[in-house]
Formats: C-alpha cells, sequence, structure tokens
C-alpha cells in the first residue's frame, strides 16, 4: 500500500464531509440516512451501528412490540413515503443515539426529521436515477465489505446481526446502493459550484493568524515554593525569604531548577520538577502571569509573595494558541498488511499476525524483517516503513488505533477496508508545516466550508423543485 493510498477521504460509500448541513444537521451512514441535531450526532462514528440481540429485544417492546396498520404519509412527485417507512427509521435512530447516550429530543420532533430527511432523499434518488446514474453491483458488495470491516465483523457475522437488528439484508444493500447514488449525484453537482482561489486562502490565512494573534497563549510555569506559616513571626518570614532569594539566586546562575524544586520546595509539584504543566494563562494565578508576562523562555521571575509563601518562577515553555494547526504531530509508523481473500479470512489474517507479534514481543524477530517477509504493501520493501505522517494522512480506523501507541509498541491485529494490519510507532516528533502546507491545509478547509454550503443550497434548490404532498402525520 503506497501512502497516497491510505487517504482521508472516506471512500464510498461513506457520505462526503460537505453532505453535513449548516441547518444544524447532520448525515448518519447506511441504512439510517436520516437528519438529526448535529449536537446529539457528534459522537456517532461514519459507521453502521450494530447492537445487540438483547438492545433489539427492548428496542420492540418500547415501540409496541406490532406494526401499525400502514398508510401514505407523504408523496414525493409520484412517489410514497408510508408510515412504516418513517417508523422504521426512527427505532433505529433512537436505537442509535441511545446507545451513544444522547438526549433524545421529543419522539415528534424526531419523526419530523426523519420525515423530512426521507422527502429530501427520494428527490434527490429521483433525480440521480432521471439522469442516468447507476450503481454497480460491485461498489455494493465494496461497501458492504466496508461497513463489516470497520465493525470487526466477518460477512456471515454481519448478516446475522443484521437479522438481529431487524433489517433484512436485501433492505439493507439497497440501502447502500441509495447512498452511493445519492453521493456521485452530490459530487457531480457540487464540484462545479465550489471554487478556491489564492486570494481565498491569502484572506483566510489573514483571519487565521489574527485570530492566533488574540488567542491566549499557553504556558508551562515552574515553581519553588517557600512555605510561610499562617502565625510566622517577623524573624520566621525574614529568614524564608532569604531562603526564597537564595533560590532565585542558584536558579539564575544556571543551577537545574528541577534539582532545586526537589531540594527546596514545599510544593507538591515538586515531584514533577517544580513544573506546573502547559495550560491556557489564564488557568493561572493573576500573580503568577504578572511576574511572568514579560520573562523569556527559561527566565527565572522576581520574587513572589502570596498567602501560601514566597514562589521562585520560571516560564518553562510558552505556546501561542495554533487554531489552524501550524505545528502538528507526526508519527512514524511501520506496518504488516495481510489482505484478506477467500483463501485468507478476516480470522486468520488476525490469528497470522497475533503469531507474527508474539515472535517480535519474543525477541525471535523484528518488525522490520516480518514486514519484508509478510506484508502485503508496497512498504513492505522499507520494512513497513510508511515514513513521517501528519494528522489526517491515514484511514480514520487505521489512524484510531495509531495514535493510541507509544513509540516502540505494537498493536493488537486491526481491520481497515485494506485488509489487516499489525502496527508499530517508531517516534513522534512536533513539526512546523512548511508554507506549502499551510496554504494546503487552508485550501482543504475552505473547500469543506464552501462544500457544506453549496450543499445546503443545492438540497434545497432539489426540494422546491420537487412535487411534495403532505398526508396524514406518521405516528
Amino acid at each position: 500500500m503506497t501512502k497516497h493510498t491510505f487517504s482521508s477521504r472516506l471512500p464510498l460509500p461513506a457520505v462526503s464531509r460537505f453532505v453535513r448541513q449548516r441547518t444544524g444537521c447532520t448525515l448518519l451512514l447506511a441504512p439510517l440516512l436520516l437528519c438529526v441535531p448535529m449536537a446529539q450526532a457528534q459522537s456517532l462514528k461514519p459507521s453502521l451501528q450494530l447492537r445487540a440481540p438483547e438492545a433489539t429485544a427492548r428496542a420492540a417492546g418500547a415501540s409496541g412490540g406490532q406494526q401499525a396498520a400502514d398508510y401514505i404519509v407523504a408523496v414525493v412527485n409520484s412517489e410514497p413515503i408510508t408510515n412504516n417507512e418513517v417508523r422504521a427509521k426512527l427505532v433505529r435512530a433512537e436505537q442509535q443515539l441511545s446507545q451513544q447516550g444522547a438526549v433524545l429530543p421529543p419522539r415528534s420532533e424526531l419523526a419530523r426529521q426523519v420525515m423530512e430527511r426521507l422527502i429530501n432523499d427520494k428527490a434527490q434518488l429521483q433525480l440521480a436515477r432521471s439522469s442516468g446514474l447507476r450503481v454497480e453491483d460491485n461498489a455494493v458488495e465494496n461497501a458492504v465489505l466496508g461497513v463489516a470491516r470497520q465493525n470487526q465483523l466477518s460477512l456471515e457475522d454481519l448478516r446475522r446481526r443484521l437479522v438481529a437488528d431487524g433489517i433484512s439484508y436485501v433492505q439493507f444493500r439497497s440501502d447502500l446502493r441509495d447512498e452511493i447514488l445519492m453521493t456521485r449525484l452530490r459530487q457531480r453537482e457540487l464540484e462545479s459550484r465550489v471554487t478556491i482561489t489564492e486570494q481565498n486562502i491569502d484572506q483566510f490565512l489573514r483571519e487565521q493568524q489574527t485570530a492566533m494573534a488574540s488567542a491566549t497563549p499557553e504556558i508551562n510555569l515552574a515553581q519553588i515554593l517557600i512555605a510561610v506559616p499562617e502565625n510566622a513571626t517577623a524573624q520566621q518570614v525574614a529568614a524564608l525569604q532569604t531562603k526564597a532569594v537564595q533560590a532565585a539566586e542558584r536558579a539564575r546562575a544556571g543551577a537545574d531548577f528541577g534539582v532545586l524544586a526537589n531540594e527546596m520546595s514545599d510544593s507538591p509539584t515538586r515531584a514533577t520538577g517544580g513544573q506546573m504543566g502547559l495550560r491556557s494563562a489564564e488557568r493561572y494565578p493573576p500573580l503568577f502571569l504578572e511576574a511572568t508576562k514579560n520573562l523569556p523562555v527559561g527566565g527565572i521571575a522576581d520574587l513572589v509573595r502570596s498567602g501560601a509563601g514566597f514562589h521562585v518562577l520560571k516560564l518553562v515553555e510558552k505556546k501561542q494558541a495554533d487554531t489552524l494547526g501550524m505545528t502538528v504531530t507526526q508519527t512514524r509508523v511501520r506496518h504488516i498488511l495481510l489482505r484478506t481473500t477467500p483463501a485468507l479470512s478476516d480470522t486468520a489474517a488476525r490469528e497470522k499476525l497475533l503469531a507474527i507479534k508474539q515472535r517480535i514481543v519474543g525477541g525471535q524477530s523484528d518488525f522490520a524483517a516480518q514486514a519484508r517477509q509478510n506484508s502485503e504493501d508496497a512498504s513492505a520493501r522499507e520494512g513497513g516503513d510508511l515514513g513521517w505522517a501528519s494528522p489526517g494522512t491515514f484511514v480514520p480506523e487505521f489512524e484510531q488505533v495509531m495514535n493510541t501507541l507509544a513509540p516502540g509498541q505494537i498493536s493488537e491485529p486491526l481491520t481497515s477496508r485494506f485488509g489487516t494490519h499489525l502496527i508499530q510507532v517508531v517516534e513522534r516528533r512536533d513539526t512546523e508545516l512548511s508554507k506549502r502546507e499551510q496554504r494546503e491545509m487552508a485550501r482543504n478547509a475552505l473547500r469543506e466550508i464552501k462544500q457544506e454550503e453549496a450543499y445546503a443550497l443545492w438540497a434545497q434548490e432539489v426540494r422546491g423543485r420537487a412535487y411534495v404532498e403532505y398526508r396524514e402525520p406518521p405516528q
């Protein structure tokens, strides 16, 4: 797998990021295809939410245990939307939101959103079909496989879980096909509506720099506290002040501040060399901020007296808020990839990678040698090394696991849309983006903003051209 293969853009059937509407709604992926309040959808992952059988039983009981008589609730052009269609989507939405711990809106409000989502989808699907767009069977098969992999399931397990969730496999495939079709339509229609000029990028970067300049910086202060008892005499206070002055003089003379803190400080932070940690400046006491505001990094402030005693303060680090991400943490990572085939199932691939991991951890082999021998990726000849990667370089399922690993640590086998991986993080570094990388990041951010705006307008246009007749409200 070449590095560029790991795109941060989700392939079909995932809905492109621009599908999120600025009207406060976001689209859930197939088979739901509905709209929920953005605040309640933030934690929903871009994969099918599969439930345990007992959750299905509870959901069935909550919905009354029986299906009401069906009737038409709305007509889009000549195509009806039925009550049972709305109810099915509604139950799935409630189940998914409940699983995520979200507060459910009133059922009538969620039902209204579900029906409006269905109306919009019907109008867009009709437009896609009338314009000649089609979805090949192999694209649907790849989509099904992608959902299975995202949920760490075999195809057989996926079918069983769908049945447990009350979703027929035929309907599931149909929903995926519709989602792919609508995504292709949106991509085609919106591509020509979004233009990013160099002037747009210049303006965006200027706005970001202005925001950064006015943002509260983050600082890390270290302190040596010479505590003064509450009822200390004047002589005791003078002696303690002398001790604090001596600590400050030794620090300015080049003595190791951490050693001094461990030796002299009465603060619990002495265990960390006196450091209080990188945090927003406003989270420090005003006395500390006033004393250190003009210090260079590494400087020692004038002695500070508080109700607790005398403080010797050192400015360890100062970091201006980085709203665009001009500085990023890059990860150097390597992997071993096994592609699943009829001859090598997901389970067999995981077992093989577990055996490889055991040999590496046991010192019988090293990761690079195992990658050269076993990996089915183009990086194999480099010992699986994917080089330095910035956030968003790899697909989410890969990057999520990678970000949990410490340097040198090897993951458990994980499944992505490309196959099954064993990952090892080699090292990490903080690096400043080049001017070209900054402009590319700005271009991507602007494209997402403009695509969201274009989608909202386009969806309204499609809806406005459709004949929509409301019948009886859904129950």
